[in-house]
């Protein structure tokens, strides 16, 4: 058996010679064992804290750097030199430098208690590692509180997580729009009124067509100019099936028939919430209409507010939904109508100049039907066709009187006016031959001296003649005209056009 001693002697000298020999002698063979089995156990340590798959730090209560082990360095790009004595906040992402300080409190708080998280590192390179971190406090040989952190490099995990979330996010968004442009087309299936190709030979409508055809394969705004029913949908429509667009289904809106308050959800869309009454999210036109086009009816009845915001999509591309702060970004081919002289609003006030100028990037005005007459016989049976085909009529003739007073008519409510008189006149016919029944006005002659306002009230007081004051239902003047029979008591309301209540009004 191998004992330890520590000795200790002293000599008492004697006239230069050695005299007495005392000493005493101490066991320290547990103490010598003792100090073996620390040593060991701090290489084993050592070797496990060198060699371990996970990058090791060792901070003191400043979050200075003590120790590194090699992978942890080298995995951040830098030697273990580099890193000891710097502080361990230097190699963590800005934003998450106070969480990282806040869990080293935590850990010096409760030593016991061994903490987890997941937060950013930066690369010497600048790239972003994702990093989960076990730490707890220990004491060092010293006394002094120390805290051992092991870090896990999460960055596919996370790289996989966020893919699937950005995933889910677009086939979420896709859904939503699927959702959307279904609901959107069957409306349009039920409300579309199929008037086929635009027909005219005049050099007027040749001219209408040669311009749209040209600007059709473009990306430009189009401001589509012209009295009420001189086709400038049809226009819109030919416009976005003539450009790369129309894999895509266009988009209309009119402004002037959606109330001012929905008008804006209606465009832009609105978050679940966004207001009272918002019990849903829903997805607004110009997103619906993201990678298509965009039509624009009745331009001039948006307010200023929303001019400001239609501006800001026309100029950046981007919007966002009422009740969310997240912007969204469009490609939307603007298509923009009205009936309006948009240069005299903008000189009144009433319609912002940097819009208008941003609309009329490329103007097409189409003629009013008093000034293409010579297109009149092909629409006519044009129409005439299109009903017998609905009616299962067939109507052989139209008596040489009968077109003639079609083609002098003045037709007020141009190209739309004509198919319903076309219709009413289909519904009548009682043999091969079409007789028409136009509206008998004495004023008429004299519609173009009158205001635009003055020719539609005197417009609409004719045709509420013609029909006996019925608004609504088959037959009423809102089919007529045609419009919605709540848009046509608004414009009568504005107008002042009271309903004649001695004639009879069925609704």
């Amino acid at each position: 058996k191998v004992v330890c001693i520590h000795d200790m002697v002293n000599v008492e000298w004697v006239d230069g010679e050695p005299k007495t020999l005392r000493g005493f002698m101490i066991d320290i063979t547990g103490q010598k064992s003792a100090e073996e089995r620390l040593k060991n156990s701090e290489e084993r340590y050592r070797t496990l804290y060198e060699n371990n798959p996970l990058m090791c730090f060792t901070t003191d209560s400043e979050g200075t750097v003590l120790y590194v082990n090699q992978l942890g360095a080298e995995q951040l790009g830098y030697t273990a030199e580099q890193l000891v004595g710097k502080s361990v906040l230097n190699v963590f992402y800005e934003d998450d430098k106070k969480t990282m300080l806040e869990q080293l409190s935590i850990c010096l708080q409760n030593p016991a208690h061994i903490a987890h998280w997941e937060l950013r590192k930066v690369h010497k390179d600048g790239r972003i590692l994702w990093v989960r971190e076990s730490a707890r406090a220990i004491h060092e040989i010293n006394g002094n509180k120390a805290i051992l952190i092991a870090c896990e490099d999460i960055t596919e995990r996370k790289e996989a997580e966020q893919a699937l979330q950005k995933a889910l996010f677009e086939i979420q968004q896709l859904k939503d729009q699927l959702q959307a442009e279904n609901i959107y087309l069957k409306e349009e299936i039920k409300s579309e009124q199929n008037y086929g190709e635009i027909v005219g030979n005049s050099q007027a409508i040749r001219a209408v067509l040669g311009r749209a055809e040209r600007v059709a394969k473009t990306d430009s705004t189009i401001l589509v100019t012209g009295e009420t029913g001189t086709g400038k949908e049809l226009l819109a429509r030919m416009i976005h099936n003539l450009s790369h667009r129309n894999s895509q289904a266009i988009v209309k809106v009119n402004c002037a028939a959606i109330p001012s308050s929905l008008i804006e959800s209606e465009l832009f869309g609105r978050e679940k919430g966004a207001y009272t009454g918002a019990l849903t999210k829903q997805i607004g036109r110009f997103e619906l209409a993201n990678g298509s086009t965009i039509f624009l009816d009745e331009i001039g009845e948006l307010s200023v507010e929303l001019q400001s915001k239609l501006l800001r999509v026309l100029q950046d591309g981007e919007f966002e939904r009422l009740g969310s702060p997240k912007t969204i970004n469009v490609d939307v081919r603007v298509v923009a109508a009205t009936n309006k002289d948009l240069a005299k609003a903008v000189s009144e006030g009433r319609f912002r100049e940097d819009l208008y100028y941003r609309l009329n990037v490329f103007p097409i005005h189409v003629p009013p039907l008093r000034e293409r007459m010579d297109d009149i016989p092909n629409l006519v049976w044009k129409f005439v066709k299109e009903f017998s085909d609905k009616m299962g009529k067939r109507i052989e003739s139209i008596p040489k009187k009968t077109m003639d007073s079609l083609i002098s008519y003045p037709w007020p409510g141009n190209v739309r006016e004509l198919r319903n008189v076309i219709e009413r006149a289909m519904i009548l016919a009682r043999d091969n031959t079409l007789r028409v029944e136009l509206p008998k006005t004495e004023t008429l002659k004299n519609i173009k001296t009158m205001t635009i306002m003055e020719s539609e009230k005197t417009h609409i007081l004719h045709v509420l003649q013609m029909t006996g004051w019925r608004v609504r239902g088959k037959g009423g003047a809102a089919e007529v005209l045609p419009l919605k029979p709540s848009t046509l008591e608004s414009r009568m309301s504005k107008l002042g056009i009271v309903r004649n209540k001695q004639k009879p009004d069925i609704s």
